[in-house]
């Protein structure tokens, strides 16, 4: 029997100073791969991620992680959420943010050089976070989410800004992430980082326009790229209004 998704949405609805954000949307992220949420900045993205970990008002429909509702206490020690703004703090350094936060969610003193080491930040152990660039800062919060070993991480949009090499590394490491066992979600609106996702969910205007891997978006659409599929999948919806 197919395990249950690590996340499933049904009919959620969010509004969000007055505007309906999200659309009544059903949706699932399956166990131990990598899930791509796809789709331009003010799509909902991030929306839908706040309404997953559980800090966004809903208006109406239901989200359920790892087998329990969006947001129950139990879910603290196992989701692990990386914001797009730093989560850590900038006058501390690497190593006493990741002490820090090790106390709070309870790890053992070891794990904090086994996430530096995950993530490659050993070098950056006793500078301040604030002298760091924005691809050092944003493996800092990374470290800080991988502390307790969290079965589902919640990434949003990790690599903005970021150049072609940091990008390169992230996604390494998020697939060795999902090699051993861990379901990520990772928010993106660059199209070229689809391929690296094992299934992707495609977002615009607060509603999924469709769900599949790279290659059967591509298939379905009879597009060379990803670029073209999501056109493709607008055109075709614009359509059927």
């Amino acid at each position: 029997m197919p395990s249950s998704p690590a996340i499933e949405a049904k009919a959620l609805r969010v509004v969000r100073g007055g505007a309906e954000v999200l659309h009544e949307l059903d949706l699932e992220v399956p166990v131990g791969q990598i899930t791509g949420l796809l789709g331009p900045s003010g799509c909902g993205k991030s929306t839908l991620m706040r309404a997953i970990v559980g800090v966004q008002l809903v208006q109406g429909g239901s989200v359920t992680v790892l087998g329990e509702a969006a947001g129950s206490a139990g879910l603290r020690a196992r989701v692990g959420y990386v914001t797009q703004a730093p989560s850590v703090y900038l006058d501390l350094s690497v190593e006493e943010n990741l002490r820090y936060f090790a106390t709070i969610v309870r790890a053992v003193p070891a794990r904090v050089a086994e996430v530096m080491r995950a993530v490659d930040i050993e070098p950056l152990a006793g500078r301040p976070v604030g002298s760091l660039s924005g691809g050092q800062v944003a493996r800092v919060s990374l470290a800080t989410a991988l502390l307790n070993e969290p079965p589902l991480l919640v990434l949003d949009e990790p690599t903005v800004g970021l150049d072609p090499v940091l990008r390169r590394d992230l996604w390494s490491t998020f697939r060795e992430l999902a090699d051993a066992g861990t379901t990520l979600l990772v928010s993106s609106h660059v199209m070229d980082e689809a391929d690296r996702c094992d299934r992707l969910l495609l977002m615009r205007d607060g509603s999924i326009l469709a769900v599949g891997t790279p290659a059967e978006l591509r298939a379905d659409t009879g597009a060379d790229d990803l670029d073209g599929a999501f056109l493709a999948l607008v055109e075709r919806a614009e359509g059927r209004r």
